[in-house]
């Protein structure tokens, strides 16, 4: 019912923040204010976008209100539901930090400084509160989305003049009246309306990485590495020819495809969360480096590429990849967030690959590699775990942000992944003590070599876990170790020795 709603908080003007004096009137020629943009400006990403990332991911039902919201009261009635629901760290925002600096050398200086913007006040208001700089606020109040030509009419009720940095075409008129003019990670919009208008500009505030790298950072190549899997039941088999390779090679690119955008989606829905990691804050969307909109537009390409390869392929390899999206999305919606439930589908989604590779192949997939495969990935999803609460508790962080586990499980979760770690090798060992496998290798005995490569790897990767020297993701640390890459190489030898 519209009475259980949040209401929106009152229309806040500059100033707004506790303890600061009120304006005056008039604002002195000497004392002319500094007002800064927030979306996009002095946050690299645009806030509201973030909120509603956050609302889909807590409060899904939510946004089915957003229609009701908007007719009722526009945007800025959106912005101050969405707001009352869920709530951004301020302190977490990812800052434009070359203006930042400025904007903190202003303050020294005595420089009053405003905060304009389109967000809600309630978040306006926090992030005034976390810098300590601002002179006050002005911001959408639920009723006026503080946006354009309602944000300049805002500006020139309160300052006779003004100085302002903006990155966006909304900005343009609050730009055109300053008396400086700045800009911040500007839209290719707004430089060629700069352009166009021959608007003179002060400063000019740079915070973004080129857009290749950033890209590619997003959709994650590296972890293309895993969907090789797909290419082990042709290898295993010793069934390596141009028919087999083809649909294998599309597999794979079909896999890395959706799994690309199942990580920008994951990304998406866990911005909040990121931000809060040591390490995944610098991920192109946490960091603010990717907006919504871009990363929703690449998801949506790799699945229209997706599409064009499928029909190329069986439908036994299709059905395989609906099952490995139905448990990527459970998994990012819900399922990481249960303990050792979420451990026990990734280690589950390491051998769905090897099964749909076979399906890709016509490729019949031996219950002993399935075997192995579950015990040898468990193992690894498990380490994975353990890295990421070695280093909160280094940290003296206790509890995970958006996790199931706290720190307290640490040796838990060691004995359970050295327990799967073993149990992959005594698969293995009953593999290849098994008389079929004389018809796969000439040498099947030379294959025991193997064994202790297997031992020393997986004893390497934990006591580098509980060293604290292993990257939190065990499939970056293995494609870029040394010592693994050559045991790797020593694996593959002994493979192709033994089948002479």
């Amino acid at each position: 019912m519209e009475s259980q709603e949040a209401a929106p908080e009152a229309p806040v003007t500059a100033p707004s923040l506790p303890g600061s004096p009120r304006l005056p009137d008039t604002v002195a020629a000497s004392a002319i204010p500094l007002c800064v943009d927030l979306d996009g400006t002095l946050v690299k990403s645009d806030t509201f976008h973030d909120s509603l990332c956050l609302l889909l991911r807590t409060h899904p039902a939510k946004i089915f209100r957003i229609p009701d919201w908007l007719i009722r009261g526009g945007k800025a009635r959106v912005k101050a539901q969405v707001a009352a629901v869920v709530e951004l760290d301020a302190a977490r925002l990812p800052y434009n930090q070359p203006l930042l600096n400025f904007l903190k050398e202003q303050h020294k200086s005595e420089h009053p400084i405003y905060l304009a913007t389109g967000a809600d006040v309630s978040l306006a208001n926090r992030v005034a509160v976390h810098l300590g700089f601002f002179s006050g606020v002005l911001a959408s109040d639920g009723a006026i989305n503080m946006i354009g030509s309602h944000k300049l009419e805002g500006l020139q009720r309160q300052f006779p003049d003004f100085d302002y940095v903006g990155n966006a075409i909304p900005d343009l008129p609050a730009l055109q009246h300053a008396r400086h003019a700045y800009i911040a990670n500007p839209s290719a919009g707004l430089l060629a309306a700069i352009k166009a208008k021959a608007l003179p500009i002060e400063g000019r505030f740079e915070d973004k990485s080129p857009l290749l790298p950033r890209l590619l950072k997003a959709i994650r190549v590296h972890q293309w590495a895993k969907n090789t899997l797909l290419f082990l039941p042709i290898l295993l088999s010793h069934n390596i020819s141009w028919q087999t390779m083809v649909p294998a090679v599309a597999a794979f690119f079909c896999f890395s495809f959706i799994a690309s955008a199942n990580y920008l989606v994951n990304d998406l829905l866990d911005i909040e969360n990121d931000r809060h990691h040591p390490t995944k804050r610098f991920r192109p969307l946490a960091a603010g480096d990717l907006s919504v909109f871009t990363a929703l537009a690449i998801a949506l390409a790799l699945v229209a590429a997706n599409c064009f390869l499928l029909p190329r392929l069986p439908i036994a390899f299709t059905l395989w990849l609906l099952i490995y999206l139905i448990a990527t999305t459970a998994y990012s919606l819900f399922l990481k967030r249960v303990p050792l439930v979420d451990v026990l589908l990734l280690a589950g989604l390491y051998t769905l690959r090897m099964q749909a590779g076979g399906a890709a192949t016509a490729t019949l997939i031996s219950p002993w590699l399935s075997s192995f495969a579950v015990f040898l990935f468990l193992s690894l999803a498990m380490v994975k775990r353990f890295s990421e609460l070695a280093n909160l508790r280094d940290r003296g962080v206790t509890n995970t942000h958006g996790r199931g586990y706290v720190v307290g499980d640490l040796e838990q979760i060691r004995s359970f992944g050295a327990a799967s770690a073993y149990a992959s090798v005594v698969v293995f060992s009953l593999y290849i003590s098994r008389p079929d496998v004389d018809t796969l290798y000439r040498h099947p005995g030379r294959l025991w070599l193997i064994v202790p490569l297997m031992l020393y790897w997986l004893h390497r990767v934990w006591l580098l876990a509980s060293r604290g020297e292993l990257d939190e993701d065990p499939v970056i640390f293995a494609i870029t170790d040394r010592v693994s890459l050559a045991l790797a190489a020593c694996t593959a030898i002994l493979a192709i020795f033994a089948a002479l």
